[in-house]
């Protein structure tokens, strides 16, 4: 079976890694690292690209990366990163990655006491043999030691709901102290990453002491990683790392700018700079003579927002979603940014539970909960007999269930429309959980994969475009079955999907639970591309579920979507007309 393209990526990663561990030339291994950046977000299989002769045309893929692509593809090997592994032991890039050790320790380490593992390190610090090499002391030997401590907390990266929900509770702490002005989350939270490595918190104030003293000493604290006077890190209980940064006014723009990244974008952006006569860094717009040098601080351009920095540089401000170096940049410069798609536009919700099946509220509980948020309609769709678990109905209880749907429909009055529809399973054999007859009595139709999700390729995409086809089924939820770090997704060949998709005029959900933003972005910005409709849900099952909306709103203006393709932006009358013109 052919490497998928993220354990390609990881391979490139790592090669990057181990070029770094060696001492290698900066732009060789950099150039690794932004190949594998790359193919991890790419929206189509890597061999779909050498096929058609585009892999080239990939941004950083060059003929060097192209041919060892086309090798690892052929081959599942690569005698180049084989022979690296020779040199360089793979265990230790485990080592690079622990707070406080960069390249040049783990090589350090290596060399001096052919440390090559994370527990070979643990065990040398603890008897405190790292103090006595060059560079290092009692202090950077604790520091790994409450670092590797903290691995073991938590390995791996944040899923964003758990992230966002600690740093939007540490923000409002923050913005009711009297000393702060204004503050913001940056970093992948504000980008809308589906995971997070560290949460990135800017404050603006000209008392930076009493804001600090408050950060660290919050009760969520594990311990204190760095205290100074206008940055200090936590590390809360979870294991997550929260960094706080105050600034004055006139600087919280530049530093906004860059602490949101991505760094393959802020490359770009700081070249672009370089062109117009600047060296740009999270302080300030530093101009440059025409002999190359940087003036003095007199001199300096400072931006108290990122709208100043982006006007300086030439560019119109850029939206933090877009800020992956995929192309955000060149629409830009063309003026043909996208107009992303923003919480306001949505006016309903067309994948909902109630206690019919797994969720928690009735119908009209429900509705009214939908209506209180400034919807217009929604979708009623439990789960179909299948879903044992979830007290699927079968058609019998499907249809009781819409009598019950139109008596609210009716109790909701003109302003608010309740449709009846179902969740209904792609079964394992790629059957449809219920009958064409029962399915043409419903509003909407939403097929989804729950159950045999390790399937091979083959028949997981057979089962979906089974769904596809069958004319009464409006939409596929969750298309991949993933949760982030519990379950991977499915093996979905997307190619043959979005064809059946846009051929059969099938909406695809982006699901908004923070656990599923599925489709992912990279997926869902390539079906924008190709004309699919597209669909933000929040598969709520309760009031509080439906307060997910955010999370996928965030999905989807990373895909680079636009209102008029989301049906969830139609107003009921359109919405409706397009349903019944699918009956």
């Amino acid at each position: 079976m052919a490497l998928t393209n993220q354990e390609i990526a990881d391979i490139f990663n790592n090669i990057a890694d181990m070029l770094e561990i060696q001492g290698e030339n900066r732009f060789k291994f950099l150039s690794y690292r932004r190949a594998g950046e790359t193919l991890g977000e790419l929206p189509r299989d890597l061999q779909a690209y050498v096929d058609d002769g585009t892999l080239t045309d990939i941004p950083g893929i060059g003929k060097a990366i192209s041919d060892k692509i086309k090798e690892l593809l052929e081959t599942d090997k690569l005698e180049f990163y084989e022979k690296l592994r020779a040199q360089v032991p793979e265990s230790i890039l485990q080592i690079k990655g622990i707070n406080g050790v960069g390249p040049k320790k783990a090589k350090l380490f290596w060399n001096e006491l052919n440390i090559t593992t994370v527990e070979s390190l643990q065990t040398a610090a603890s008897e405190g043999k790292l103090r006595e090499l060059p560079g290092m002391g009692a202090k950077s030997e604790q520091k790994i030691i409450e670092s590797i401590q903290a691995l073991s907390r938590n390995r791996g990266r944040t899923p964003i709901g758990n992230a966002k929900q600690a740093a939007d509770t540490i923000l409002a702490e923050l913005v009711a102290l009297p000393q702060v002005e204004e503050a913001m989350i940056a970093g992948s939270i504000r980008r809308g990453k589906t995971t997070i490595g560290d949460v990135d918190i800017l404050a603006v104030s000209d008392d930076a002491e009493p804001i600090m003293a408050h950060f660290v000493g919050m009760g969520r604290v594990e311990r204190i990683l760095g205290q100074g006077p206008t940055k200090s890190s936590i590390e809360l209980r979870t294991g997550l790392q929260v960094d706080l940064r105050v600034l004055p006014r006139e600087r919280f723009g530049t530093a906004l700018q860059y602490f949101t990244g991505s760094k393959d974008h802020n490359v770009r952006i700081r070249e672009i700079a370089l062109n117009k006569g600047y060296s740009l860094n999270e302080h300030a717009l530093r101009p440059i003579d025409d002999a190359g040098n940087m003036l003095d601080e007199s001199h300096y351009v400072y931006c108290g927002t990122e709208e100043d920095v982006y006007e300086k540089i030439g560019l119109p401000w850029i939206a933090p979603e877009l800020r992956e170096d995929q192309g955000e940049i060149e629409a830009a410069i063309a003026g043909k940014l996208p107009n992303l798609i923003t919480a306001e536009d949505i006016l309903s919700d067309l994948h909902m539970h109630t206690t019919w099946s797994d969720g928690t509220l009735s119908i009209r509980e429900m509705a009214e909960a939908a209506r209180e948020r400034g919807k217009t309609h929604i979708v009623i769709t439990d789960h179909s007999k299948r879903n044992i678990v979830a007290n699927g109905l079968d058609g019998e209880r499907l249809l009781q269930q819409q009598a019950e749907v139109r008596a609210v429909n009716e109790e909701m009055g003109d302003d608010f429309h309740v449709l009846h529809g179902v969740e209904m399973d792609i079964l394992e054999d790629g059957d449809m959980d219920l009958s064409d007859d029962i399915l043409a009595q419903l509003d909407f139709v939403v097929a989804s994969l729950h159950f045999g999700l390790t399937q091979d390729r083959a028949l997981i995409t057979k089962r979906l475009l089974n769904a596809l086809n069958n004319p009464h089924v409006d939409c596929i939820g969750h298309m991949t079955g993933r949760l982030i770090g519990t379950r991977p997704s499915a093996d979905v060949d997307f190619d043959a999907v979005f064809e059946a998709a846009l051929e059969t005029d099938t909406v695809l959900e982006i699901n908004a639970n923070p656990a599923r933003l599925d489709l992912d972005a990279q997926y869902a910005r390539r079906a924008h591309q190709l004309g699919i409709k597209l669909a933000i849900n929040t598969d709520a099952h309760s009031i509080k579920m439906m307060d997910m909306l955010p999370y996928g709103i965030l999905t989807a203006r990373r895909a680079w979507a636009e209102p008029e393709n989301v049906i969830n932006t139609w107003a009921f009358d359109r919405f409706y007309a397009w349903i019944q013109s699918r009956a």
